[in-house]
This record gives structure tokens, C-alpha cells and sequence, in this order.
């Protein structure tokens, strides 16, 4: 069997699995460049890579089934997997397991963190919301758009977990704009949410007030809320242009990086491969993203291009807002690099966003153009 005749039964078998093979290629390499990360990141812990090994497969293995589904049943299915992503989120509040001072999690048989669910419930149901329509959306729907993104923010922000409900929000309010409303209505949300600032900011809780002005001024606290994000500082200009080697991360391996398998591990990146290794890090993401944009600009039918395009946009800005924080642009809320840290119900998530583009892809109106 030749070379050619090896790449077109490749070639059919991903077809037939219903798998974009240029999709599936970036996100091999990202995950394959992301576990030696983390073996490093770690320590060397075979733990933690199994662990993470685990989660991803069973996101790989959602990402076949659900590759396998057509756009139009998810359009149906799409009111149940909101309102069910609600009553778990209720449940989190109610009954959910608490840890580290937050109740994220429900113990189900499975151990997992229902908050990632919605970010893909929350732009899957805003795609059915508006797909029946060309018109723009007027005030009352555009009113009725945000009500259903705030409900699992204001679920979220109750955990708390400020930093997933900033993405679910984001996600959201991207299908919202894909969705075309009105400019207006956006000066005017933009002008109440500045209004609303006061009264944001006295329902914050301490630490989280405490980490948006260290942001300001990590120096300031350098033992309490700044310290994080100086820690982070030093291992990400410590590596410089080429970076300290593999396993060398003196910030993680010594303990002084916090958190260096989950929120900052994109610091770990900067300090073992430097600023070459970052630019490699950003180019596979890019590629991510630019391939789940294609496939958003080719979709049939305004459910599947905005839903695509929400998933493809707000897959990118995850891993924006993960490395601005890192880098101190942001502040510390708690947020992980997707496909790359030890994070199982997020990782997941991710995964069946990629199997729900994918079936998009091979959507028969798609394959027809």
C-alpha cells in the first residue's frame, strides 16, 4: 500500500466518523504539546498526567458522539440542555460539594463541575433563540437574549466562581452580536453596566475586591492578594527568549508558582520554552480557532453559524483571558488554559464544543456547497 492510497482510507475513515481532519490535527498537537507541559509543570507526577489523560479521552470520546449528531436535533435539544445546565446549577448552590470556599461542584457518581456545561448551553440555547428569525432582534427579544445569559451567570457568580461566569457572559454576548442587535442597544448596555459599577463592585466579595486592586498594584500586597500575580511575572521574564530548557522551571519546581498545573501554567510555558515557546503556544491555539472559523463561515442555516462562530470566538478568548491574567493584564480569577491545565469538567466542555462543530461540518447543506 503506497502513501496515497494509506492517506485516502485515513482520509475515509474520517469522514465516515464524521471528524474534520485538519480540526483534529491542531487539537492533537495541542494536547500532545500540553501533557508534556504538564508532566513538566507537575513535577514529573504520573498522577497528574493519567488524570488528565482521563478527562481528555472522555472529552474525545464526546466529541465522537457528538460529532455524529445533526445541527437540527441539536436545535431541538437545545431549550432541554439549557434548563437542565439551570436546575444543576441550582443544585451546586443547594446540595454541591465545597472546597477551597466555593461550592462548584456535584458529586453525581461523577465528580464535576456543572458551571462549564453552560458555556456551551448558553450560546447553544441563544443559537436556537434567534435562528428562526432574519430580522434583527428588537428590544423586547434583545431584553429576552440577556435574561437568558445573566440566569447562569447570576448562578455562577453564587458559587462563587467570578472567573467562569465572566466567560459564560462572554460566550453569550458573542451569539448575541453574531445574532446582529442593534448598536444602540449595545452603547446602551455598555452605558448601564458603567452605571452599575458601584453596585458591582460592593457585591464582590473581599478577596475578589482585593485581587482587581492588586492588579493595580501587586507590590502593594506581595505576600497576600499580589502575590500570584508577581510569582507569575517572575517565572514568565525569567525565561527570556528561549527559556530555561524542559523540566527547568525553577518557579514551579520550587514552589514558589502558584498553582503552576491549572491557572498558571501558561506561566510554566513562558519560563521552560521563553518567548519562542509562546509564540508556538499562540500559533496552535491561532490554528484552533482559524480552523473553527472556517467552519463557522461555511455553515448552512443561522443556528449552526451562530453557534460555530460563538464556540470558535470564545474558545480563542479563553485562552486570551487565561494568558492576560498570567501576564498581569487582567486580574487573577481563577481561569484555565484550555486543552493544557489539569482542569476535567472544562477540558471536557472544550472537547464537545469541538464534536458540536464538527457535526456542523458534516452537515449535509455544508458539504453541498
Amino acid at each position: 500500500m503506497n502513501t496515497l492510497e494509506a492517506t485516502g482510507q485515513g482520509m475515509g475513515v474520517l469522514q465516515r466518523l464524521k471528524l474534520d481532519g485538519w480540526l483534529l490535527v491542531w487539537l492533537m498537537l495541542l494536547i500532545s504539546a500540553g501533557l508534556a507541559v504538564l508532566y513538566s509543570a507537575s513535577g514529573g507526577s504520573g498522577d497528574v498526567v493519567l488524570f488528565q489523560v482521563s478527562r481528555l479521552l472522555i472529552g474525545l470520546g464526546l466529541m465522537l458522539v457528538l460529532a455524529q449528531i445533526t445541527p437540527r436535533f441539536m436545535a431541538r435539544a437545545a431549550p432541554w440542555a439549557y434548563g437542565t445546565v439551570l436546575i444543576l446549577l441550582v443544585l451546586v448552590l443547594l446540595v454541591g460539594e465545597e472546597g477551597g470556599g466555593a461550592r462548584r461542584w456535584l458529586d453525581l457518581g461523577i465528580r464535576f463541575q456543572p458551571s462549564e456545561f453552560a458555556k456551551l448551553a448558553a450560546p447553544l440555547m441563544l443559537a436556537h433563540f434567534f435562528h428562526s428569525s432574519r430580522d434583527r432582534p428588537g428590544f423586547l427579544k434583545t431584553l429576552a437574549a440577556l435574561a437568558l445569559i445573566v440566569a447562569p451567570v447570576i448562578l455562577v457568580t453564587q458559587q462563587p466562581d467570578l472567573g467562569t461566569a465572566v466567560v459564560i457572559g462572554c460566550f453569550g454576548f458573542i451569539a448575541l452580536l453574531l445574532a446582529g442587535i442593534n448598536r444602540k442597544f449595545i452603547y446602551g448596555g455598555a452605558t448601564l453596566l458603567f452605571l452599575a459599577i458601584p453596585a458591582l463592585w460592593v457585591s464582590l466579595r473581599d478577596y475578589q475586591r482585593q485581587r482587581i486592586l492588586s492588579l493595580l498594584n501587586p507590590e502593594s500586597d506581595p505576600l497576600g492578594a499580589g502575590y500570584h500575580i508577581i510569582q507569575s511575572k517572575i517565572a514568565i521574564g525569567s525565561g527570556g527568549a528561549f527559556g530555561k530548557g524542559y523540566m527547568q522551571s525553577s518557579q514551579a519546581q520550587f514552589g514558589f508558582l502558584p498553582e503552576p498545573t491549572t491557572d498558571f501554567i501558561f506561566s510554566v510555558i513562558s519560563e521552560e520554552f521563553g518567548f519562542v515557546g509562546v509564540v508556538v503556544a499562540m500559533l496552535l491555539f491561532i490554528a484552533v480557532a482559524v480552523r473553527m472559523l472556517q467552519i463557522a463561515l461555511a455553515a448552512q442555516g443561522r443556528f449552526s453559524r451562530i453557534l460555530a462562530a460563538s464556540l470558535a470566538i470564545g474558545f480563542f478568548f479563553s485562552f486570551a483571558l487565561n494568558a492576560a491574567m498570567t501576564t498581569g493584564l487582567l486580574p487573577v480569577v481563577g481561569l484555565p488554559l484550555p486543552l493544557i491545565s489539569v482542569a476535567g469538567s472544562a477540558n471536557v466542555t472544550f472537547l464537545a464544543g469541538f464534536g458540536i462543530l464538527m457535526a456542523i461540518r458534516s452537515d449535509r447543506r455544508y458539504l453541498a456547497r
